[in-house]
């Protein structure tokens, strides 16, 4: 019996990383876009189909299969250089002036004070510069790091992790296979998380794993490990804070301050690695206006805020206002100002233009209200992924990578139907344009709107079973967190 329900998962599995051997090796790049359609069809096909048939499994068998299988998904990135992406190169030139000790705003790549940094793979002479991941310096050197003219963006904790990685080659292997390990550590804790929840799947045999994590190597990677790592902890506090507060005595409070803290930092070292998960903070905290605020809940705010402010005081001792790098040319770049918006699509349909901003930040603000008044503290990850889905709709990001968080949140949830969020971002960045933008968008926002009313009154916004998983087969997980508010 359980070879008949392991066996056609276990194909259904290998054949997804077959093709995504194939997608990585042969299946395009930016320069050649036309096959990746077909491939990354493919790819997502029969990633539903193995999740599918991942709720035949038993439940003992689940957790080594999720966990197998996304050791694979990652593996297989490693299989070629970045194709669909360049963000990688800069990642190895961070890591690169930061071993020779100089500090990485302190100067744009093509400073010729770093001329003696440079090599062949980050600064090819002999290729005749026409790969679609190279481009010209003011000086006429060629280069494979995108923006040699401006300074670095990427946060403290990322720069600490573009360190880390320099030892092991000092090129964009050894990034893509750090990509690999942050990958297979993200399926490690949403397993332990979950206790063996298969809805761990949903990250590790997720395509975008191999495309986005590993072999375009973004370190929104290590963002959602982070943020994951902090939510579970923060779960885990709201069983200990009731247990506490029920006369467990003063050392379970004081422990629960502990692992509030602990929550915190790691929440705040995510958003010092890319930004973006501080979106999920609000999640961390969810409920906390509907009741009294504990000493837990301040703790939690208290330690994120202090771990980016930590992270972030060397730098700014050293470098100053440098530390903001090209982040305000970047959003200028990206659309986000005032008179050239090329974001908020679904907005600027029902807009004007000079509205649209505001009107974001307005529902953005309901959204996280919402969740910090009646979020469930037993599941953050839920009120995290609120707010953190609704900000990218809003927003309509180019950059399906972005949604890597989404991804994490949706594997500690199981609310699959917001997957269809950094598959927005995917179709956009290969089509691009405002009606690609609002089309791709406008349907993610439909699957949001719609899978939930098909979907019934099984699960409710404030509590219930992950919808993937209500049908799981005999033996499988329980809850993390038990109790009632």
């Amino acid at each position: 019996m359980a070879t008949r329900t392991l066996l056609p998962c276990t194909l259904a599995l290998s054949a997804l990383v077959v093709a995504l051997a194939m997608t990585v090796t042969g299946g395009g790049t930016l320069a050649d876009r036309s096959p990746l359609w077909w491939w990354y069809a493919l790819d997502a096909g029969l990633f539903a189909a193995a999740l599918v048939l991942l709720r035949r499994v038993p439940g003992r068998r689940v957790a080594p299969l999720v966990l197998a299988g996304s050791v694979a998904v990652a593996a297989v990135g490693l299989l070629a250089p970045p194709r669909t992406s360049d963000d990688a190169y800069r990642y190895v030139w961070d890591g690169r002036v930061q071993a020779a000790g100089i500090s990485p705003y302190a100067h744009a790549p093509d400073d010729p004070a770093l001329v003696r940094l440079r090599d062949e793979a980050l600064f090819p002479a002999t290729d005749g510069c026409t790969g679609w991941d190279e481009r010209r310096t003011a000086s006429g050197d060629c280069t494979r790091i995108n923006r040699p003219a401006v300074h670095t963006i990427y946060p403290p904790v990322a720069q600490v992790w573009f360190l880390a990685v320099h030892p092991f080659g000092g090129g964009v292997r050894g990034v893509q296979a750090g990509g690999a390990l942050l990958a297979v550590a993200t399926t490690g804790v949403l397993l332990a998380i979950g206790r063996g929840s298969r809805r761990a799947a949903l990250w590790g045999w997720c395509p975008g794993i191999t495309v986005w994590a590993v072999n375009d190597a973004h370190i929104d990677t290590l963002g959602a490990l982070l943020a994951a790592a902090g939510l579970g902890c923060a779960a885990r506090l709201h069983v200990a804070h009731r247990r506490a507060g029920a006369g467990a005595g003063a050392g379970a409070g004081a422990g629960t301050v502990v692992g509030a803290g602990a929550a915190g930092v790691l929440l705040g070292a995510s958003v010092a690695t890319k930004l973006l998960p501080a979106l999920a903070l609000p999640g961390a905290l969810s409920g906390a206006l509907s009741r009294r605020p504990t000493r837990s809940d301040l703790a939690v705010l208290g330690a994120a805020l202090g771990a980016f402010a930590a992270a972030y005081a060397p730098h700014v001792a050293v470098s100053g206002p440098a530390v903001l790098g090209y982040l305000p040319g970047y959003l200028r770049e990206e659309g986000y100002e005032q008179g050239r918006l090329d974001r908020f699509g679904l907005l600027r349909l029902v807009l004007p233009d000079g509205w649209a901003p505001w009107a974001a930040g307005l529902v953005a603000a309901a959204v996280v209200l919402w969740v910090l008044r009646r979020g469930d503290p037993r599941r953050p990850w839920r009120g995290a992924l609120l707010v953190t889905g609704t900000a990218l709709l809003l927003v309509a990001p180019a950059y399906p990578w972005y949604g890597l968080l989404v991804v994490a949140l949706v594997a500690l949830d199981g609310a699959w139907e917001w997957l269809a969020v950094p598959a927005a971002g995917q179709v956009l960045y290969l089509v691009g344009g405002e009606v690609a933008q609002q089309v791709a968008y406008g349907a993610a926002l439909a699957c949001v709107l719609l899978v939930p009313v098909l979907r019934g009154p099984a699960r409710s916004p404030q509590g219930g079973t992950a919808p993937w998983s209500t049908r799981d087969a005999p033996g499988a997980e329980r809850p993390v967190v038990r109790g009632r508010r």
